[in-house]
């Protein structure tokens, strides 16, 4: 019985095409296995099924064989680059030229804003450039005083509110200062009365002193009792 061509189309329906799938996929591996082992070379097969489900198949290491294939195409593609490639590389070579002269130009512009490499200047150049320096004088000035302003504005806040905490304090102390007057006044009456009856005593004390000879009786006795 003769074959029929197969004809090189997508199979419509699901089981024919998942079934075809699995016997080519299989007979795939098994040629790449007898490839690798007959002839002695580096084969990586990789295949992911429709449900994304992966097949491989390596000789030696997947992840090796991939990195020596790209680094073959890279190292081909500096050798001989195709013509969009040539273009695409002459475009970007005249966009770094031309980025070059600009950075060239501003780092001279820079260098004459300070004030260097001002010999070959005209006097419209400098003159401009002096215009320049002001301008940004200017708003450097503008700038400054801003900050002072702002640094100005904040220390009145803080004033404000330290004024504010200190009426607070101040209400505060003097609800507390009549009753502790009073207690001073009362301890210092206390010591003044204490010391006023320390002087009465004192004085009862002195006037109690008799002046003369209080004793004379008594001296007279104590010599008629001395020992003969």
């Amino acid at each position: 019985m003769v074959r029929g061509k197969t004809q090189m189309r997508r199979i419509e329906n699901a089981t024919s095409r998942q079934v075809t799938f699995s016997k080519r996929r299989n007979g795939l591996l098994k040629k790449a296995f007898e490839l690798s082992v007959l002839c002695d070379v580096e084969i990586a097969l990789i295949i992911f099924s429709p449900r994304g489900k992966l097949h491989e198949f390596a000789s030696s290491s997947s992840q090796e064989i991939i990195e020596k294939y790209r680094k073959h195409v890279m190292n081909a593609r500096a050798e001989n680059p195709s013509p969009m490639e040539g273009q695409h590389i002459e475009q970007l070579q005249q966009e770094i030229e031309v980025m070059k002269h600009k950075i060239d130009c501003l780092e001279a512009s820079k260098r004459r804003l300070l004030g260097l490499g001002l010999g070959s200047s005209t006097f419209e150049e400098v003159e401009l450039i002096e215009q320049h320096v002001q301008r940004s004088v200017n708003i450097i000035r503008a700038r400054k005083m801003k900050i002072f302003k702002d640094s100005i504005e904040q220390l009145e806040e803080k004033g404000k509110v330290l004024t504010a905490e200190n009426a607070m304090l101040w209400e505060k102390y003097n609800g507390l200062e009549p009753h502790k007057v009073s207690k001073e006044e009362d301890d210092e009456s206390h010591d003044s009365t204490l010391y006023v009856n320390g002087g009465d005593e004192k004085s009862d004390v002195e006037t109690e002193l008799f002046i003369g000879l209080p004793l004379e009786g008594k001296v007279r006795k104590g010599f008629d009792s001395k020992p003969k």
